[in-house]
């Protein structure tokens, strides 16, 4: 019988294995981190009217479901090579694996923002800021900085907030050649305006969807405040920047500047705000580089999150055998990489013949599964996902030949 091996035990992983294993394919999956789960166990947030979204309860029902269909799971397992000969071989840290089918769901890294001081102690990404207080329940400090506007910091933010850690502010990173739109308040009002569905205030989110379909970022970003707005008691400083991390042996405060709305320093606007910890955000990019160890195709989109490889509607690759899914296709929500998860093992099973005479529809209540929990998720990372995935599921057709 067909064997399928899935690399990375996070939400797409997870969710395909058990789709997999349910209509009897054996599955083992692979994770180089020391538990099952990936980013899941730390997250939650508001999803409509679904309320909260908690991952660290989706993440355990899903473990223990694997693990009643006998789903192998193995971790602190790292891949570093894989081949295609007559089936997959995948040489990892404990031995080689062997599988007719190999799903890639290896998720996403944090984007690094350099600053003057990063490289004190008590600075650190807002991702290892959220596993500190949501999943070992120690807070990253007294009070801290958030460095940078996007899905990740805002959504990061409400979490610490509602854990009671004190988040001073949210700022820019100082302009430079590393930071990019990052540190343009124009570009970082219209992400806000995008993210108006995680404001606390109905009227909140009704103003954001109207300033947004206006297009008013550029107006925002002028006449933007210097002390900014509070969400969640959280100071938002559009116009402000930290321009260094201050401290001896470990972050005592931060210099801040004002800024421009084209986000040029003010020159004699700095001042010293007190924090012991600075949590910085760059955003996330797709995790992808065993897809490209295994010889995969790719395709740059901004929109997706940077380069992703080459897949059809289906999660299907160029590669015989090998899928993907989750955020190695494009940064979204865990809802749509769940979902993606649960496509990809629909998907190889009809290729396996062991969807039986329902399996092509099967794939296709599967596709219309993931158009409707990308519809209704409440976080998105980057605007133009929907016409991204069209675009590439296009090219795809183009190169395969195969419509898909």
């Amino acid at each position: 019988m067909a064997h399928l091996i899935v690399i990375g035990a996070g939400p797409a992983g997870l969710s395909a294995a058990v789709s997999a294993a349910e209509q009897g394919l054996p599955v083992t999956v692979l994770d180089e981190f020391t538990e099952p789960g990936g980013r899941m166990p730390g997250q939650y947030h508001e999803e409509g009217s679904q309320g909260w979204w908690v991952g660290k309860h989706v993440s355990d029902e899903l473990i223990t479901r694997c693990r009643e269909l006998g789903v192998d799971i193995r971790c602190g397992v790292s891949v570093h090579g894989m081949e295609y000969t007559t089936t997959w071989e995948i040489s990892t840290s404990c031995g080689l694996f062997t599988a007719d089918y190999v799903l890639l769901a290896t998720g996403a890294a944090e984007i690094p923002v350099p600053l003057d001081g990063w490289t004190l102690p008590g600075v650190m990404s807002i991702g290892a800021a959220q596993v500190m207080t949501n999943v070992h329940y120690v807070k990253p400090g007294e009070r801290g900085i958030i460095v940078g506007m996007n899905v990740l910091s805002m959504a990061i933010a409400c979490e610490l907030s509602v854990a009671g850690v004190k988040v001073a502010a949210i700022t820019l990173p100082c302009a430079n050649p590393l930071a990019g739109a990052a540190a343009d308040p124009t570009a970082s009002a219209k992400l806000l305006l995008q993210l108006s569905g995680l404001a606390p205030a109905a009227w909140m989110r009704a103003g954001g969807r109207l300033a947004a379909a206006m297009r008013m970022e550029k107006l925002i970003a002028c006449c933007y405040p210097h002390r900014g707005f509070r969400l969640w008691d959280i100071p938002i400083r559009l116009r402000t920047a930290v321009l260094s991390v201050n401290g001896q042996d470990r972050v005592e405060s931060v210099t801040l500047i004002h800024v421009k709305p084209d986000g040029s320093p003010i020159p004699g606007s700095e001042r010293v705000e007190p924090a012991d910890f600075v949590a910085l955000s760059g955003g996330l990019y797709p995790l992808a580089e065993l897809a490209a160890v295994a010889g995969c195709k790719f395709v740059y989109s901004p929109e997706l999150g940077g380069h992703v490889p080459l897949h059809g509607e289906r999660m299907e690759t160029s590669l015989k055998g090998l899928y993907v899914a989750g955020n190695i296709t494009g940064i979204e929500s865990g809802l749509v990489a769940m979902a993606q998860g649960r496509l990809a093992a629909a998907s190889m099973l009809h290729a396996a013949g062991l969807g039986g005479a329902g399996g092509e529809q099967r794939v296709q209540e599967a596709i219309c599964e993931v158009h409707f929990a990308r519809k209704h998720a409440l976080i998105q990372f980057h605007p133009g996902i929907t016409e991204a995935r069209t675009q590439l599921y296009q090219q795809w057709g183009q190169t395969s030949g195969s419509g898909a």
